[in-house]
């Protein structure tokens, strides 16, 4: 069957931060290499003109330009992206404005709808679509958090499905449009000398980190809805351990992908108490927003087991902060050790034994790490990275990609309902039933008490700041 293009994007949110920092320049992005070519309608509640919003989006450009320079660097495709813009305002809980989108879609028998509005209201304007026949043939694009846990997750899908089917529900993590995530999936599967040790058998453990250097940024309020779980781990860090664990897909389609994927969730252990340690930054309490006896979570680390043929009693240790020591996100895959220590340094005492390694931000490399004998009589080395550093100069935006595939109608990079239920089945047994959150000082790797969680002689994987060999 073939899948239709929407014929018209409909943007919830459109005076929002999100469509202002993101959403407007991955539009610009469209309409310079051709893609967008429908009509886009604003959805928000402010009394703005049209003239408004196309002052708010010509500002949005000019402010997405790098080092002080403008972002406007085609105006006559900005002139082109103006002339499509549309604006309604309404009251997402009135029929009224319904009636106001319709009229302004006019001819246009596919739309796509973008929610980029608080998840709070979700389910109302998903309501509201299909009440006012609007869901009929159209797509809808949803911001995360899907839920706030499993129970509200299940909520949301069925209130979803009842507008429009699972096809036509597109889950945005923006995480899954990046390129260094893409080429996880790539590198596994593209490769045939990474198989035969991707399993219990020869891998040790697998760290995943993502860290920033900064706080909140005056979200305090957000985060208190919040927490470091529920923001990134359950979502951000879970799809990097699907795309690591999973099995070889039968085909590169939507779902097969899909299906391999939400297969990993659901053989992850769902999380005790003693599985995750949560941290706060020194000073969060003070944060804007914040009360005063707070006890949400800034840090979060956790120990996840994957009960599979591959990947029985394998940890996975994942853990992501705000205010820690270096701004990156990295994967190291630990290998285990020779079985015989033939050379008095071929084992580990207090180092690690070989590992692969992803940097996926900042800068974007793979490093494998090997022993190599040094020059001289005596047979001892040491542990050097064979180093690859990698090239992402024309890189789509993750929003970019994601919008188009979306309006494409191509779910690939986009998370499916049993995934989504299956992940928050992992973490909801922990969601109220944890210990409190540890202080940590701002620029450290977090609280002391979360290397309880590495077993026996186990140790951090810190990422630097910037790749050390020279990647930029």
């Amino acid at each position: 069957m073939e899948i239709l293009h929407s014929d018209a994007l409909v943007l919830f949110g459109v005076t929002g931060d999100l469509a202002r920092k993101q959403i407007f320049p991955a539009l610009y992005a469209m309409v310079k290499r051709g893609e967008l070519k429908v009509s886009v309608i604003g959805v928000a509640s402010p009394k703005w003109t049209e003239e408004q919003l196309r002052g708010r989006l010509r500002d949005s450009i000019e402010e997405s330009g790098k080092d002080g320079a403008s972002g406007i660097d085609d105006p006559a495709a900005l002139d082109d992206l103006l002339g499509r813009m549309r604006y309604v305002s309404g009251n997402y809980q009135d029929s009224a404005t319904y009636t106001s989108i319709k009229q302004a879609l006019g001819e246009a028998q596919r739309p796509a709808f973008y929610l980029a509005i608080p998840p709070a209201l979700f389910e109302t304007v998903i309501r509201g679509l299909g009440e006012a026949g609007l869901a009929k043939d159209g797509r809808v694009i949803v911001e995360k958090p899907f839920g706030r846990d499993l129970e509200s997750a299940v909520e949301l899908n069925r209130e979803a499905h009842e507008a429009f089917p699972e096809d036509a529900i597109f889950r945005i993590d923006h995480f899954l449009g990046k390129e260094a995530i893409m080429n996880i999936l790539y590198y596994r599967f593209a490769n045939s000398f990474l198989e035969p040790i991707w399993n219990r058998n020869y891998v040790a453990s697998v760290q995943i980190t993502m860290a920033e250097d900064f706080g909140v940024k005056n979200r305090g309020a957000f985060y208190e809805t919040a927490g470091c779980l529920r923001d990134v781990v359950e979502n951000h860090l879970f799809q990097i351990v699907a795309l690591l664990a999973m099995e070889a897909p039968a085909t590169r389609n939507y779902g097969a992908v899909q299906a391999e994927k939400a297969k990993v969730f659901e053989a992850i252990r769902p999380l005790r108490p003693e599985d995750v340690v949560r941290g706060q930054y020194e000073g969060y309490r003070a944060e804007k927003d914040v009360p005063a006896h707070s006890d949400v979570e800034t840090y979060c680390a956790l120990r996840l087991y994957i009960d599979s043929w591959r990947w029985a009693d394998v940890p996975w240790i994942l853990r992501s902060g705000k205010y820690l020591k270096a701004t990156a996100t990295e994967v190291l895959v630990e290998l285990k050790p020779a079985p015989q220590r033939l050379f008095e340094d071929s084992a580990p005492l207090g180092g690690r034994a070989n590992y692969l390694r992803f940097r996926l931000s900042p800068d974007a490399s793979i490093a494998l790490a090997t022993r190599v004998k040094s020059v001289g009589k005596e047979f001892v080395g040491e542990q050097r990275e064979l180093f690859l550093c990698e090239e992402l100069v024309g890189q789509e935006a993750p929003y970019e990609r994601l919008l188009a595939a979306a309006m494409a109608g191509d779910g690939a990079l986009f998370t499916r309902q049993d995934a989504v239920e299956a992940a928050w089945a992992v973490v909801d047994p922990v969601l109220k039933n944890h210990g409190p959150a540890h202080s940590y000082p701002r620029g450290s790797w977090g609280p002391k008490e979360a290397e309880a969680l590495l077993g026996p002689g186990g140790s951090w994987h810190n990422p630097k700041a910037r790749e050390p060999n020279g990647c930029s």
